[in-house]
């Protein structure tokens, strides 16, 4: 399964929260590395990271591999665990390798990837924006698929080189036939797969719009999720999938029902948050520093914190930067340090104290919007920023937590 872009709300340093926040009066921190996992190598340029859920799923394929191959090779004894670790690793490559075309199109389409990350299911290539138009959708959604029935055809090929009942015949077999599977399983039309990328893009293509395609193709994921909770068990239960219905005991009926049920959860999970990021992005536009910024006035380090405040309501101000003698801003005033100062020690503090230090990252210019503004906050975080017009006149200070909130409320509101 493929998803693209960061789940959830965007948190550009939300004021004391946030790993990447400043400290009092001193400089941002780097933000985390996105990790995920092992670190397993960096193909063109992308990390690639193996997390700790794959060594559980490594662990029952092998074990199930390893049962299969007592019947087909039992001459092999206990080495049979070996060759299914083997077939294991060996899978989760060509999930690499399906991911990796993901991966190559969209860096193809100068579009950020920010991971691979081989999972429980599979594996995920998170790019970090939109494509452009439905026709760069649809093939970077079906190039991991066709990648996958091509690793199927050369290990078919491959195949008739080789004894059948012998280890090599049965581990290309077996690879043979589960890129099959991935291929035809991330064709199914529902989102968070690649057919329901593919899906979606036809929707948008047809009606011009991507949040239809969006809410289209979700919601058929979703439906495709109810399918797979309902129909494996029913399919492994009657011996449509190869088993002899007397053949099928209590433990294999739980494991069915309860591998459906991750399977299940995994699709409708990853349809909702293909809804919500599609929302998210909708909304993007309406976030804009200028209509966020917040007035200041402009106060010179020793200035006590009280005639600062006092100026500030005079102004109808809730911001305050800290100047120098030119004019030149220094730092910002954090309001969360306001608000830890007694009223009655403020005449005695000077704003000097209470401020950071401004460095560039963290001015703003006032026509930044949507993704773009999200991307500069992220880059440096903090809890304030000084926002700033073209010419570099000052224009006023944003808050994150009015980023914040001004996020929330927009996502409240119907997609259009």
């Amino acid at each position: 399964m493929d998803e693209s872009g960061d789940s959830g709300r965007p948190q550009p340093g939300a004021g004391g929260t946030d790993p990447g926040a400043a400290p009092a009066g001193g400089k941002p921190k780097r933000p985390a590395d996105p990790g995920g996992g092992l670190l397993m190598g960096r193909p063109f340029g992308v990390p690639v990271y193996v997390a700790p859920s794959w060594f559980v799923v490594a662990a029952l394929i092998t074990w199930v591999f390893g049962g299969q191959l007592d019947r087909v090779l039992p001459e092999l004894g206990g080495a049979r665990y070996l060759v299914a670790l083997f077939f294991a690793i060996a899978f989760y490559a060509s999930v690499l390798v399906h991911e990796l075309a993901h991966t190559v199109a969209a860096l193809r389409y100068k579009l950020p990837v920010r991971r691979i990350q081989l999972q429980f299911f599979g594996g995920v290539s998170e790019i970090e924006k939109e494509t452009e138009t439905p026709g760069r959708e649809f093939i970077l959604a079906f190039v991991g698929p066709l990648l996958s029935l091509v690793l199927g055809g050369l290990f078919y090929g491959a195949l008739q080189f080789v004894e059948a009942g012998t280890v090599p015949g049965v581990l290309l077999a077996g690879l043979m036939i589960s890129n099959l599977i991935v291929a035809a399983f991330n064709l199914l039309p529902g989102l968070p797969l690649d057919g329901g990328r593919m899906l979606r893009a036809i929707v948008w293509k047809i009606t011009g719009k991507p949040m239809s395609g969006t809410i289209a193709a979700a919601w058929v994921g979703r439906g495709l999720a109810v399918t797979v909770l309902i129909g494996l068990p029913l399919l492994t239960h009657t011996g449509t999938l190869g088993s002899a219905n007397e053949d099928i005991g209590g433990v294999e009926t739980v494991m069915d029902a309860l591998l459906a049920a991750i399977l299940a959860g995994i699709i409708w999970t990853g349809a909702g948050n293909s809804l919500r990021m599609a929302r998210l992005r909708e909304h993007l536009p309406d976030l804009r520093a200028r209509t966020l910024t917040r007035r200041a006035v402009p106060v010179e380090s020793a200035t006590p914190l009280s005639e600062a405040l006092r100026r500030a309501n005079e102004a109808g101000a809730r911001a305050l930067v800290v100047v120098d003698g030119q004019g030149n801003p220094k730092g910002v005033v954090r309001e969360a340090a306001i608000v830890g100062v007694p009223e009655h020690r403020r005449p005695w503090v000077a704003v000097s104290g209470l401020a950071q230090d401004l460095t560039e990252g963290m001015k703003v210019p006032a026509e930044l919007a949507g993704e773009a503004l999200l991307d500069r906050l992220k880059a440096t975080p903090a809890t304030e920023y000084l926002v700033v017009e073209e010419t570099g006149e000052i224009y006023g200070v944003l808050s994150t937590a009015d980023v914040e909130r001004a996020f929330v409320k927009a996502m409240a509101r119907p997609s259009t």
